[in-house]
């Protein structure tokens, strides 16, 4: 049992695999990488169109849930979080979407120096094997392979077709100079696999001596001596161990389990830790705040057939299909179930898109079926509607001292009148796309929210019981430069030498998109500050 290592990265997800990987490059140092979950190996993980199943299966999945949210009707919202090597990019929607470049602009702008999007995109194009070629904002030869989704012959058309006449602009590439507009998405998919960081970061790196990896290893609590974290407890099958640091601590949970660690180690918000009995090594108040998560509903109609996904999924289709994916990584398991990415505005005067929108020809609710044992679901199209920039904050807590125990969730959606008044606007307007034709040439009646909402109040009422969240946590041990913040700009814990934090939880705002792409570059830069330190 390896007692002592140079660096530990603790959490193997979007961010943590990459730090390895990147730490481990350097042969003159060890490196140990501590992940709770396993090296899952099922062939579904794999399949581009299967990750509303696994994102679900609880195999995968740590099956958090959230506390009652006081605006959304007291409901708990899911929070699924990828159990294994790899992480939530084990599981997510694999789309690859990087935010605006005012986003990090606005970071420098919160006083962290090197943040900016002129700073951060060299480390986008450092991970990046784009689809097109490299230039300015993309880089090829990378170990991530962004690939553009390749869009039906049969519903696109018919929807850009509807967009563009409604005046909307239209991307090729929403990660050029201009974010703004509607077209098909960019997506982690490696030769018609999933790309999550394991497959395209870790897995490779792995077969370096001086990296070693871990699995199956619940963090426990960090080792602080005389200000500073010099060692990791974790328990495996059953058995407490400590893995002493020589250098640092890279922190790389998560913005749930991070937090969560920081805490269960007596580093955060005196009083909540003394309330559990947990003894304080460090006061810091903004350890579990700042919670951010993209607020998301989903529209529904009734469609044609001949446009959606049903007939794909028809069991002897599907079967051809996955043997197709099987020997040669294409056809339609190896896509998206996704039709078109947008973001958009819902006020002209905005500077930048406050909605992303994914139009789907199917639900999430979809499944194989077949005539006469199973039938299928009915023929939908589903339009998801993100607010990209919400000003609710929630917080993450303990549920007890106890390191097994899950932590406690509150995303607080909708707890702000601009978020609300958001869904108001953005619910009439992607009613105007589906009614334009000839995209209403195949769309019938509205399921959801249905013909009866349309009040003001109504549409309150409908977002309160079926708002959900896009799964984007973020901003738990947010750098900056104030009393709440956890980190600096070099990405280190205040107050506690040789311990970092790579991961979402450390964004101060959350970006105008999926967060996988910024959790990736925060991967990146800190391997490099880690180096350079």
């Amino acid at each position: 049992m390896i007692q002592s290592t140079d660096y530990i990265v603790v959490g193997a997800g979007s961010a943590g695999a990459v730090v390895a990987a990147r730490l481990s490059e350097d042969p003159s140092v060890t490196v140990t990488l501590i992940e709770a979950g396993r090296r899952e190996r099922h062939p579904l993980l794999a399949m581009p169109i299967a990750f509303p199943m696994v994102m679900v299966d609880k195999r995968f999945n740590w099956g958090y849930e959230g506390e009652p949210e006081p605006f959304a009707n007291d409901r708990r919202l899911r929070q699924p979080r990828g159990k294994g090597l790899g992480g939530s990019s084990m599981i997510n929607g694999m789309l690859y979407a990087r935010g605006h470049a005012r986003d990090y602009d606005e970071w420098r702008q919160l006083g962290l120096e090197g943040w900016s999007y002129d700073d951060v995109l060299s480390y986008f194009k450092k991970s990046e094997n784009h689809w097109g070629a490299a230039d300015h904002y993309h880089g090829k030869g990378g170990p991530l392979s962004i690939t553009k989704h390749i869009p039906d012959d049969k519903l696109f058309p018919r929807f850009m077709e509807a967009v563009n006449k409604l005046g909307y602009k239209t991307q090729i590439d929403h990660h050029g100079p201009d974010q703004e507009g509607w077209g098909s998405p960019d997506i982690s998919i490696h030769q018609g696999r999933r790309g999550s960081t394991a497959a395209r970061f870790l897995f490779p790196a792995m077969k370096r001596p001086n990296l070693k990896v871990v699995t199956g290893a619940l963090a426990t609590r960090l080792e602080v001596q005389n200000g500073r974290a010099v060692a990791l407890h974790y328990r495996q099958d059953g058995q407490d161990h400590r893995l002493q640091a020589e250098r640092e601590i890279v922190l790389s949970g998560g913005a749930f389990n991070t937090p969560q660690l920081m805490l269960l180690s007596g580093i955060g918000p005196a009083d909540e830790l003394r309330e559990l009995g947990i003894d304080v090594i460090h006061d810091l108040p903004g350890v579990g705040r700042n919670l951010q998560d993209h607020p998301s509903i989903a529209m529904v109609w009734n469609a044609d057939r001949e446009v959606t996904l049903t007939n794909d999924l028809r069991f002897d289709r599907l079967t051809r299909s996955v043997i197709e994916w099987g020997l040669f990584g294409k056809g339609r398991i190896a896509n998206m179930p996704v039709t078109a990415n947008g973001f958009i505005k819902t006020r002209p005067e905005l500077e930048r898109p406050d909605a992303q929108c994914l139009f789907q020809p199917t639900s999430i609710l979809a499944r194989p079926w077949f005539p006469g044992i199973k039938a299928p679901q009915p023929d939908v199209v589903a339009m998801a509607c993100v607010l990209l920039r919400p000003e609710g904050r929630g917080w993450v807590k303990l549920a007890s001292a106890d390191p097994t125990d899950k932590p406690r969730i509150l995303a607080n959606v909708l707890s702000t009148e601009n978020d609300r008044a958001f869904f108001r606007r953005i619910i009439p307007q992607i009613r105007e796309i589906l009614a334009t034709s000839p995209l209403a040439d195949v769309v019938k009646s509205e399921m959801l929210p249905g013909p009866n909402v349309n009040s003001l109040e109504e549409m309150d009422a409908w977002v309160r019981q079926f708002i959900g969240c896009a799964m984007h946590p973020v901003g738990t041990c947010a750098m900056g430069t104030g009393p709440d913040a956890v980190c600096d700009a070099q990405l280190r814990v205040r107050g506690i030498d040789a311990l970092r934090i790579a991961d979402a939880s450390v964004m101060p705002r959350i970006v105008g998109g999926n967060t996988n792409a910024a959790a990736i570059m925060i991967g990146e830069k800190a391997a490099d500050l880690i180096r350079e330190s």
